[in-house]
């Protein structure tokens, strides 16, 4: 296909499938002629990926070249690739506080996670521990609630990456489950929230839904008397 239909079927304009070729993001297509080149299935797939990674994922165009350069190389073993994926989606933050710190590692020793000393998600969690401790918020309590959901999603993680097939699938699964998997565990986050709020606060009614018992006596209502 010409340009101009890659351009169409994935939204993406000639100007930046021509950038993210010359950034090494996008594989060069096919030189067909002298002022003419194709492009492939690939080319659609690897364009859907760099829009997902910039634009829901957040990320910057150097840090999505970052990633799917891990992903194109098979030198790069998959936990590798873990870590390249990580520091990408990592934000700068202040210095966590030891208190902080010391707290996420008790969570990780009571979990028995190990990780390399330079795992961003360290400092990540204890800098927002600083900061809800600002609000007067403290969440150390339940902080073991909170790894033991993650432990599980973590192991969600490997194994949608584990049933991915190759080794370039299951690197690409890597990055996508980690840059776009924030992003989805955000949503459904904030669903469960409003459905755990209305349950305990509401009895379950949610406004402007009718109640299972409105619906019950709107049937008693229509009912013809026998």
């Amino acid at each position: 296909m010409r340009i101009s239909e890659l351009s169409e079927r994935t939204g993406v304009s000639t100007a930046s499938i021509k950038y993210y070729t010359r950034e090494g993001l996008l594989p060069v297509g096919e030189r067909t002629g002298y002022n003419s080149t194709a492009y492939g299935e690939a080319h659609v797939a690897r364009l859907r990926l760099i829009r997902a990674l910039i634009d829901t994922g957040g990320l910057s165009v150097a840090a999505a070249g970052k990633v799917i350069a891990a992903i194109d190389d098979p030198g790069i073993e998959l936990d590798h690739v873990f870590g390249i994926a990580q520091q990408s989606v990592s934000r700068d933050i202040t210095p966590p506080s030891a208190a902080s710190v010391e707290k996420v590692h008790a969570v990780m020793r009571e979990r028995g996670w190990a990780t390399v000393a330079s795992n961003p998600g360290i400092p990540l969690a204890a800098s927002v521990l600083d900061d809800l401790a600002v609000t007067r918020t403290d969440l150390s309590a339940v902080l073991p609630r909170y790894a033991e959901a993650i432990d599980m999603i973590a192991d969600a993680d490997l194994d949608a990456v584990a049933a991915s097939g190759d080794r370039d699938q299951m690197a690409e699964a890597v990055v996508v489950g980690i840059v776009l998997g924030d992003v989805l565990l955000a949503g459904l986050r904030r669903i469960a929230q409003e459905s755990h709020t209305h349950r305990r606060y509401r009895g379950g009614v949610v406004p402007g839904q009718p109640h299972e018992s409105d619906e019950t006596n709107e049937t008693n209502e229509t009912e013809e008397p026998t």
